[in-house]
């Protein structure tokens, strides 16, 4: 009888597997090109939970339109942001920040501001790219206090970008000016931590029989003799979640103010907030990336629900 085998466990394409330097990740953003885009690439949000609501399915050639259906999804508080400085690129090189001068006397409070980089946005020249670095007023939530931080991409041509970021200097912007509902978004961010495991959690090996030697919980070869090393494709035991994932293309179903109210873990929704189908990584208070589609699929386009 031939040896059974079978492919190796756990994807390559996540390696290595350790603790994320930071939570919110870097974002391609000249690849976010959508028509759905009014003016910024991406939103910070905070996760509330997961729920399941009634919507009535409006989706064309679907074997349930018009028909009344459960749909499983997420609560997104969406607290405004604001612009903290505007960076100027060159060739795809940072070229120079620009801080905004009216920023929040609480905001000096929790976060260093750099002294070298105040200035006037039209006295620079000789730039081929704008984006600004935003930070969310998420002392709104009651989450937590410090505000959270990113660069955000804009839609339009330097003209454009130029002139959108002095009408909104000093300005909260809201959800509602860069999201509409039955838009398609991807979330950024870090699953949920789950510390030292070993390789049946960690890659899903399977468990060996009941009278194998030295352990069930662990594979039945590391590697052989010559070349005499262990190689970084055998699972082992290690940190486990709290890596960056992204989910492509969700749905959002609804957006609005202050309608759930004590939601487990995490309490009442006092801003914004963005409901989208299905699920997304990461625990409750988790700070994510809600971003335009990078590519939308037709799949989900033809989605249409209505919430009722």
């Amino acid at each position: 009888m031939p040896t059974t085998k079978r492919p190796r466990k756990g994807s390559l394409q996540f390696w290595p597997r350790k603790r994320a330097n930071k939570f919110l990740p870097r974002v391609n953003w000249d690849a976010i090109d959508s028509e759905s885009i009014k003016n910024l690439k991406g939103f910070i949000c905070y996760k509330a939970g997961m729920s399941s609501v009634q919507v009535k399915d409006n989706s064309d050639d679907s074997m349930t339109k018009g028909k009344t259906i459960a749909v499983p999804v997420t609560v997104l508080e969406c607290p405004p942001m604001k612009i903290f400085s505007v960076r100027f690129y060159k060739d795809g090189k940072v070229m120079k920040d620009v801080l905004n001068e009216n920023l929040d006397k609480e905001l000096k409070r929790r976060v260093k501001i750099p002294k070298k980089s105040k200035g006037d946005i039209d006295g620079v020249k000789d730039y081929d790219d704008v984006r600004v670095i935003v930070y969310s007023i998420v002392k709104k939530t009651g989450v937590k206090k410090r505000p959270d931080m990113i660069e955000v991409g804009l839609k339009g041509s330097v003209e454009d970008k130029i002139k959108f970021i002095k009408e909104n200097l000093g300005k909260e912007i809201s959800i509602n000016d860069v999201f509409e509902k039955n838009h398609l978004a991807d979330l950024r961010g870090l699953t949920k931590g789950k510390g030292f495991q070993g390789p049946v959690k960690r890659f899903g090996i399977t468990l060996k029989v009941s009278k194998s030697e030295k352990g069930r919980r662990r594979p039945g070869s590391i590697g052989p003799w010559h070349p005499a090393r262990v190689t970084f494709r055998v699972p082992m035991a290690g940190q486990t979640g709290f890596q960056t994932r992204s989910v492509y293309n969700n749905k959002i179903i609804d957006i609005g103010e202050g309608k759930f109210k004590n939601i487990k873990n995490y309490g009442d929704i006092k801003t914004n907030y963005v409901v989208v189908c299905g699920s997304v990584q990461g625990p409750a208070k988790r700070q994510l990336i809600l971003s335009h589609a990078l590519r939308e699929t037709k799949k989900q386009l033809k989605k249409n629900y209505e919430l009722i």
